[in-house]
């Protein structure tokens, strides 16, 4: 039966072509548009969670990584004198212009820490020691930032707020949400870098539990201590920096629709070409229930079609996305495609080119074994 469902849908092979060429589109604009949902939210969250931290203390209703709030640095010591607190640090995060030997002006958001080391930070250092940064007015890059800074090597030096720091070395894969590049510097320049709201102040405190101790109860804690302060896990951290962006940009409702779009275009050219070859093959339908063939039998026969074309135009779909991956690199624009969100698309399409055959099941349901006699 697979092979007579195959031979009847191959009959217009022009036809057939674009059906998988039209479900293939479907699957790439879907797989395409969550890939780059996804890979938004991992950048919302991805320095939480290669921070080696399992607790975050800032100020009240900072809504997300990105846009911290400064409060007093002299925190950090009430946060230290917490029992099963192993490590606290201050950590800064913000945002400085950068002036470009061309006379531009761009944005990075920095991270300043005292001792980048011990939390494990940045997580992929391809190039310079974080360890340096300690030793004078030093900066390391993420190399996404050539695509706005120009080439740049260790040793080349560009003006943050006004003051010339040299690039002693650079990392790979830290992007914010924002897509604004990420520097890393020491945690005092970090401050002199915007005086006036950072003097005197941090952004964040990171916490390490020691070992053995209740991460709630040294949270708990740290609450009655710091009653002004928000104090959220890694875990619960993450989600609220991704949620804020979901919420804040209409990006759930956006990647919705377009899903839509793309399941509706699917159902409509499978649902096309269906009925079409059914209707070509009415006599053949027909001489199968003639032959005792069941509605049952000849309905299978349509689903193993639409199976056959969901399939294909699975495959065709996901080679667009993945080829399209390496070009969206270079405009800045992760994309996260999972084999388990391959496999969640690859089984919908399914679902839907079955969905999209109903009305080709209905049609062969009606006819008449007698058709065949006719004529």
């Amino acid at each position: 039966m697979v092979d007579l469902a195959i031979k009847m849908l191959l009959d217009d092979k022009a036809r057939f072509l674009a059906t998988v060429l039209g479900v293939g589109f479907s699957v790439a604009l879907v797989l395409v548009q969550v890939g780059l949902f996804f890979g938004l939210l991992e950048n919302a969250s991805i320095t939480i969670e290669k921070l080696d931290a399992d607790l975050w203390v800032m100020a009240r209703n900072t809504p997300n990584v990105d846009f911290g709030n400064p409060f007093p640095e002299t925190q950090v010591q009430r946060v230290r004198s917490v029992p099963g607190v192993e490590l606290a640090d201050n950590l800064i995060v913000w945002y400085a212009v950068v002036s470009l030997p061309t006379g531009a002006k761009e944005s990075v958001i920095y991270y300043g820490l005292d001792d980048f080391r011990r939390w494990g930070f940045p997580w992929n250092v391809s190039e310079g020691d974080t360890a340096d940064l300690r030793r004078g007015r030093f900066v390391i890059l993420d190399e996404s930032a050539e695509r706005r800074f120009g080439r740049f090597a260790a040793g080349d030096e560009r003006e943050f707020q006004g003051r010339r720091l040299k690039i002693i070395g650079r990392t790979r894969d830290a992007r914010s949400f924002t897509t604004n590049p990420m520097a890393f510097l020491d945690y005092r320049l970090a401050q002199q870098l915007s005086p006036e709201e950072l003097g005197g102040q941090t952004t964040f405190i990171l916490v390490k539990v020691a070992k053995g101790a209740s991460v709630e109860e040294v949270r708990r804690e740290i609450r009655a201590r710091l009653p002004h302060n928000d104090v959220h896990t890694k875990a619960e951290w993450a989600e609220i920096s991704r949620k804020y962006w979901i919420e804040s940009t209409g990006l759930g409702m956006t990647i919705f629709l377009t899903v839509f779009l793309g399941a509706l275009v699917g159902v409509v050219i499978v649902a096309q070409t269906l009925y079409a070859s059914t209707a070509e093959h009415l006599p053949e339908f027909g001489t199968i229930k003639a032959l005792g063939g069941r509605d049952l039998d000849v309905c299978g026969l349509i689903g193993e079609q639409a199976m056959f074309a969901a399939a294909l135009g699975f495959g065709v779909g996901l080679a667009l996305s993945l080829g399209l991956g390496p070009f969206l690199e270079t405009l800045d624009m992760k994309m996260a495609i999972t084999p388990a969100m391959g496999a969640t698309v690859f089984v919908g399409t399914q679902i839907l080119c079955l969905s999209a055959a109903l009305l080709s099941f209905r049609k062969v349901a009606a006819i008449d074994p007698a058709i065949v006699f006719r004529g």
